[in-house]
């Protein structure tokens, strides 16, 4: 079936339905070469139509390795060229099937560069994806939807489990959080509780964990409970990665913005400013934290995008706090950043070591 693309700019493209018919949400794009499985199931999408720059996508088909989340929560996805019989001695199905199996609205064979430009020109933008046939009135009813913000009660869990372990237990704030995050943390031996976006600070602190980490999300910061990561901060060690180092600005006292068409990709250099060194990253966000509302906060900035000088990474400079805008856990180096695990398990040994007067 023939499918268009339609920005609110009045951009129309078109292409081919392979799933799904009709979708609104912001029309983002990712620039990875691979990893389409794990973009359709990172719940930091939600909400969002995802166009991946990469031209061939679905070769290597999927499995259930791969899946971040318990389901997909993107509105749609974008691709140039979608590969029908994939390869791969871990494939379990093709990707078109995997669309189908789940709804998700899917257009192929658009021309990904020209939307990408135009995102990048004029930033991200809500969009939709409807049939070729669609009328006026279809549309305009359709672009008459206002985008979900409720986006992280969406995604976080709806109830409190555990991930048994013998080293120090963590509590995790899932904000919408991907699997891979806790599965470094259990490698690392950690014994994790996750706690629902909406625990109160009070209740966090009743399980009397070692440390407290804030996960990655959707959406803008300024949604999500600040407040509660506000009275978390002094109390326990605390790590946060994404929305996490967002949720932490704010709470310090910073300020954060919308960029202009985000990072999305497993290809974004970030500079290390202690070392020099400069690590291949991956990032899925379209806020980020304001460098000039930190100038009178006792933080350090770790950490620096290459590409646009953006903060990347935060440290307090007498709290046990740090964070990053990036995924560690992604692996695109591949394990080049799996150290910001091994740090916060060096700082919660500390703060231990420091309570019991050692």
């Amino acid at each position: 079936m023939i499918g268009k693309l339609i920005l609110e700019d009045g951009s129309v493209f078109q292409g081919m339905l392979a799933s799904g018919t009709k979708a609104v949400g912001e029309v983002v794009f990712n620039t990875g070469m691979t990893g389409y499985q794990e973009v359709l199931t990172d719940p930091s999408y939600c909400g969002q139509i995802v166009t991946m720059t990469y031209p061939l996508i679905g070769n290597y088909g999927v499995a259930e390795l791969f899946e971040q989340a318990r389901q997909s929560f993107v509105r749609g996805f974008v691709i140039s060229e979608l590969c029908g019989q994939p390869s791969s001695w871990q494939a379990e199905d093709s990707l078109v099937s995997y669309l189908k199996s789940r709804n998700i609205p899917c257009i192929y064979g658009v021309d990904t560069r020209a939307i990408t430009r135009r995102i990048r020109s004029h930033g991200t933008m809500k969009g939709v994806i409807v049939p070729g046939d669609a009328t006026e009135s279809e549309i305009a009813s359709l672009f008459a939807e206002s985008l979900c913000t409720d986006v992280v009660e969406e995604v976080t869990t709806k109830e409190i489990y555990r991930i048994p372990g013998e080293g120090p237990h963590i509590a995790v704030m899932d904000f919408g959080i991907k699997r891979n995050i806790l599965n470094s943390m259990a490698k690392a031996g950690c014994d994790i509780t996750v706690l629902p976006a909406g625990t109160p600070a009070n209740e966090v602190l009743a399980l009397n964990p070692d440390g407290i980490f804030l996960s990655n999300g959707p959406g803008d910061p300024k949604d999500a409970p600040v407040d509660t990561v506000r009275e978390l901060i002094g109390k326990k060690p605390v790590f946060g990665i994404c929305l996490g180092h967002q949720l932490l600005g704010l709470a310090l006292g910073g300020d954060t913005y919308k960029l202009k068409f985000g990072h999305r990709g497993s290809n974004h250099p970030v500079k290390d400013l202690a070392t020099g060194r400069v690590y291949i990253t991956s990032q899925n966000h379209g806020y980020a934290i304001d460098e000039k509302s930190l100038a009178n906060l006792d933080v350090t900035i770790t950490h620096r995008a290459v590409n646009d000088e953006t903060v990347e990474g935060m440290r307090h400079k007498t709290l046990p706090v740090f964070s990053v805008q990036y995924h560690p856990e992604a692996a695109p180096g591949p394990d080049d950043s799996t150290y910001l695990f091994e740090e916060f398990m060096k700082l919660l040994n500390k703060e231990t070591n420091k309570a019991r007067g050692n």
